[in-house]
């Protein structure tokens, strides 16, 4: 009988490890910069947008960045430009399912900028396990840092007019 409970037991723990959508490494310390992209008519920044986007570098100036990401949408490559050419780093493309999952395995003790829209936002907040809603308003700049034992903390900020 015992031996019965220890097979069962071990087909559980792998159906539950199956089942779950850990998507952010448990050891990542990783600063994930989330923001959503900049100021828009119809699929394209504005004239508000460009000039928001043009105050991203000088917004995180106080960050050692070490990436930037953004799904390939024109509005969000346009809005991550600007720092992209301050800080010498490529805006990287990655798909938007399992974003936290792909830039805190990358850069798990790194500091990473996601330029993203309002649904996969929410998806990256829920992956973070951060707290309150993900930055959703234009020039909305919010810092998660990943921290031991699960801990999140989540700064506010903001950026441009």
């Amino acid at each position: 009988m015992t031996r019965f409970r220890l097979l069962l037991l071990a087909a559980l723990s792998v159906t539950l490890l199956a089942c779950s959508s850990v998507t952010v490494p448990n050891n990542a310390r990783t600063t994930i910069i989330a923001l959503r992209h900049a100021d828009r008519d119809g699929t394209e920044l504005n004239a508000k947008g460009r000039a928001r986007s043009a105050a991203l570098p000088a917004a995180l100036e106080g960050y050692d960045i070490d990436a930037i990401f953004a799904p390939d949408i024109q509005r969000n490559l346009d809005t991550a430009a600007p720092l992209s050419k301050a800080t010498g780093l490529p805006v990287t493309q990655i798909i938007t399912d399992n974003a936290a999952g792909q830039m805190t395995t990358a850069y798990p003790n790194g500091t990473v900028v996601w330029v993203g829209n309002k649904d996969n936002l929410k998806a990256l907040w829920k992956d973070l396990g951060a707290s309150g809603e993900p930055p959703l308003k234009y020039g909305d700049l919010f810092v998660v840092e990943l921290k031991s034992l699960g801990r999140r903390s989540v700064t506010h900020l903001s950026f441009g007019e």
